[in-house]
């Protein structure tokens, strides 16, 4: 018996010419609208059992912030298969090369009521603690970031807090990562920024701005409207947000990104936790996932398998 052919989902020439020049792909489909909502109705209850996740509640110190959703592909089947999923990676590594890792993944709730996320470009991830969480070589030194694929667990509508993006902008940086951001969390849901409820989890990202006066082009800005089970892929660096979810009526929006960067990149370099959002976790069960090709290098922790026994899929 012969194996069957995986299909290929690498983009065209073309379509990959596209991305270099807006900074984002797609979107596209990784999974039909009901099977994602299925594979959702299932998988929420049983994302509700931490006994195995990397980051234990008290570890956090944190409460319900962003850092308790970091990673729970590393203790889901179901989000371990959806980091490697063809559909994901062949795209990615059309990007990134063939020798890949995930390094992060995050769930992204937005309720009804919820504010938008303000404007912002990520390089090294250093914006809450000042410290570097990824580095590319020097040898690479012009490039930075992370490619993103963020994925609709939900509809993503102009009311219910879709992604927005500004083409064209992941290749100048108008933010300096190393200016510290100062962790309000009683300021969550009570911001406007120029007519708009926005915010950044607590912090103000404008501290970051190296040109304290200048303001984004949100003229450009294009919406990601977006169907369950669809998924888009963007640099870090691109100028990005979401907008306030406004429609009291409407399910919470639900994306999941995964982070991926080669495996030339450092992860988490000199540190062993990640400080943020006015807590800490430990890296001492952390691992990244080679989810193309081979790694090469040494400077970087991976894992084979969740914290239950399922062993991640290499392309």
């Amino acid at each position: 018996m012969t194996n069957a052919v995986q299909q290929s989902f690498t983009p065209t020439p073309e379509e990959v010419a596209r991305f270099h020049e807006l900074g984002y792909m797609g979107p596209f489909k990784v999974y039909e609208v009901e099977e994602m909502k299925r594979l959702w109705r299932r998988e929420r209850l049983q994302l509700m059992d931490r006994s195995n996740a990397v980051y234990a509640e008290g570890d956090a110190q944190a409460g319900n912030t962003n850092i308790a959703n970091y990673d729970r592909h590393l203790d889901s089947t179901f989000l371990a298969d959806h980091i490697c999923r063809p559909e994901i990676v062949d795209r990615v590594t059309s990007v990134l090369g063939p020798n890949v890792l995930c390094w992060r993944s995050e769930f992204f709730p937005k309720y009804a009521g919820d504010e938008g996320t303000d404007w912002h470009q990520a390089d090294t991830f250093a914006f809450a603690s000042g410290k570097p969480q990824i580095l590319w070589p020097e040898s690479q030194k012009e490039f930075g970031g992370t490619i993103t694929v963020w994925t609709a667990f939900t509809e993503a509508a102009e009311d219910t807090g879709c992604l927005q993006f500004i083409p064209g902008t992941h290749r100048t940086m108008h933010y300096d990562e190393a200016k510290a951001m100062h962790y309000q969390p009683d300021n969550i849901n009570r911001q406007r920024k120029d007519g708009v409820s926005r915010g950044f989890y607590g912090y103000d990202y404008r501290e970051l701005q190296k040109d304290p006066d200048w303001k984004p082009d949100e003229d450009r800005a294009v919406s990601m409207i977006m169907k369950p089970g669809e998924a888009i892929l963007f640099w870090s660096t691109l100028m990005h947000a979401s907008k306030p979810h406004t429609a009291m009526d409407k399910e919470m929006r639900l994306g999941f990104a995964g982070r991926y960067v080669p495996t030339s990149v450092a992860i988490y370099p000199d540190t062993d936790g990640i400080d943020e959002y006015g807590g800490r976790v430990s890296l001492s069960e952390y691992g990244a996932v080679l989810v193309a090709g081979v790694d090469a290098y040494t400077h970087n922790r991976k894992v084979t398998e969740t914290t239950r026994g399922h062993k991640f899929r290499v392309r």
